[in-house]
């Protein structure tokens, strides 16, 4: 894709300022490292905080009937109160993941939506089309959205945003930052405490170099973010999941409410109720190896050759210090501790089938 086709976010001209390297990326002219390198930006993240530019997210408000959004996707919206917010799968008629979303209610009317870069467009003319007459869906394409995480992060926002650091993992609310009105949630994509901030454009690079002005916080890049977020065993959609691949494959029947899952009335209910009573043949698992990391593609076979599944992440861990991998395998295969080999440019290299995450998460709960 030729840059001066691709899209970019209301920071593009700070990333290049601060020496980013800029790649394509769902569209955009994004960041993939900067000077501090990937490993750098992922270590500090680790130790310290992190800022991620995130605006490729696509935003929206839905207002109305929330029964009509709730037929598409697998939370209960009945039980989201004020301040909350859930992790849910926007599902086709065969179960399959169309997209993972975030939905809060930051306020007491009204639901806030953040989807993936790649979908947005997708997934917001099927929502559209979905509760057409029955509610009402806004897309926001005037605010940024960046991303504070790490164990320092808290410190950060004790200082700029006090009212923020009340909040436990998976709350929101409306904030003031910096004298802008700002909505934040207490959550993430890499494992560790954070913050995502939702910042009105003309706002959002004046607010990331005052948090970049922070001593704890360093820019960081596609490449971090990659590695943080498979290190935590968090899926990238459209790799580790997709509308081939269903919540019970992807090891994500958590992201379905009790209550949706007993009364069926999302897209697939039947055919996922199937694989919950009878198992499936394929399941979502993490898998540690030896010597260079396997890649996304790369076959994982059975001590006796035959091939039994496929790696859908794969790289360095720098937190462990070692290669890891998630992918999709037969059930016989499944449990932690069974040995494999994966195909690793022809080679058979030795791995294991590993509980996630790899590195633990940091989640505030209070």
């Amino acid at each position: 894709m030729m840059t001066d086709t691709l899209l970019k976010t209301p920071l593009h001209a700070l990333h290049v300022e601060l020496g980013g390297k800029m790649v394509p990326f769902a569209g955009y002219d994004m960041p993939v490292q900067y000077p501090l390198g990937i490993m750098g930006e992922h270590n500090h993240c680790r130790a310290k905080a992190g800022l991620f530019d995130v605006s490729h997210m696509g935003q929206a408000r839905y207002v109305g009937d929330e029964a009509a959004l709730e037929a598409l996707i697998t939370a209960d919206l009945s039980a989201l109160g004020a301040g909350e917010q859930k992790y849910t799968l926007l599902l086709n008629d065969k179960g399959g993941i169309r997209d993972d979303l975030m939905v809060s209610r930051p306020a007491g009317d009204g639901l806030f939506l953040v989807v993936n870069a790649a979908t947005k467009n997708e997934d917001f003319a099927l929502i559209e089309a979905a509760t057409a007459g029955n509610g009402t869906l806004t897309r926001i394409n005037d605010r940024a959205l960046l991303a504070l995480q790490g164990p320092e992060a808290k410190d950060v926002m004790a200082r700029l945003c006090p009212a923020a650091c009340e909040m436990v993992f998976m709350q929101c609310g409306a904030f003031e930052l910096d004298g802008v009105e700002v909505l934040i949630s207490r959550s993430g994509y890499t494992g560790e405490d954070g913050f995502e901030i939702s910042i009105p454009e003309a706002d959002g690079a004046r607010i990331a170099k005052l948090l970049l002005a922070q001593d704890e916080v360093e820019a960081i890049g596609l490449g971090a973010r990659d590695s943080l977020r498979l290190e935590a065993g968090l899926c990238l959609y459209g790799h580790d999941m997709d509308e081939n691949r269903t919540p019970v494959e992807a090891s994500l029947i958590w992201a379905m409410a009790k209550t949706r899952r007993e009364r069926g009335d999302f897209p697939g209910a039947a055919i996922i109720a199937q694989q919950i009573q009878d198992k499936t043949c394929q399941k979502r698992i993490g898998l540690r190896l030896e010597g260079a990391p396997a890649r996304e593609g790369a076959e994982i076979a059975d001590k006796d050759g035959n091939i039994i599944g496929i790696v859908t992440s794969g790289g360095f861990g720098p937190t462990i210090e070692g290669p890891v991998a998630m992918g999709y395998i037969d059930r016989a295969f499944m449990a932690e501790g069974t040995e494999v080999d994966l195909i690793v440019r022809g080679r058979a290299r030795a791995a294991t089938v590993t509980k996630m995450p790899f590195v633990p998460n940091n989640f505030y709960r209070g």
